[in-house]
């Protein structure tokens, strides 16, 4: 642990701030010792990700033959449920701001920064995308697979077209990059203003709360 000094207008303020290495590792304890709160705001990013794996693996096999207004509407329905999703984690990122109120103000009356509140929950946030999106990318594009090969029929089908059409293993590469970018940049954006709520508690209030 190691001692940073802050110069604002006021005067010098003095806080903790703990590594990166060491913050990190207590995001980790933190998601483990609340691990069903953590699973139920991994859930709407894992069920959002699995929708948006399934949309894209199903584009990826139709091709270029995919018609302008069914793309436009899973685009559509892609976006309404990753703000779903959004609202769903600043939700739930506020219930547990709300049970953490004595933890929070022990921290912050050890000399914590608003800044090191912030990056602890941040931090929890993009672990908790990263696991959840790349979980959710493998079951809707597992999904989506299962779906195009039990509906192949090859009676109807073009000649030389297979259940997998233009889907290639470059098209499972980019889409795996795709959709964990957007679940960890999407439950850090949602965490923001509940991590932001967090760090601007004042420590006397926070230990008085009686949740």
């Amino acid at each position: 642990m190691s001692n940073t000094t802050d110069h604002s207008k006021s005067g010098i303020k003095r806080g903790v701030q703990l590594p990166f290495k060491k913050a990190f590792e207590f995001a980790l304890n933190t998601i483990k010792i609340r691990f069903w709160r953590s699973m139920i705001t991994a859930g709407g990013v894992f069920l959002g990700i699995a929708f948006l794996a399934s949309v894209l693996t199903g584009k990826a096999v139709a091709g270029p033959n995919v018609a302008a207004d069914e793309a436009a509407r899973s685009n559509w329905l892609v976006g309404l449920s990753l703000l779903v999703c959004a609202v769903g984690i600043t939700n739930a990122m506020l219930m547990s701001v709300t049970e953490r109120f004595r933890e929070i103000g022990t921290m912050k009356c050890l000399g914590a920064l608003e800044q090191f509140v912030v990056k602890i929950f941040l931090i929890e946030a993009a672990l908790m995308g990263a696991i959840a999106s790349s979980l959710g990318y493998l079951i809707g594009t597992l999904l989506m697979i299962v779906t195009k090969y039990f509906s192949y029929n090859p009676k109807t089908a073009f000649h030389g077209e297979t259940w997998s059409g233009a889907y290639t293993g470059a098209d499972f590469g980019l889409n795996l990059v795709l959709c964990v970018g957007i679940g960890i940049v999407l439950t850090m954006l949602a965490t923001l203003f509940p991590a932001i709520t967090a760090s601007r508690i004042p420590p006397a209030a926070a230990l008085r709360s009686d949740v």
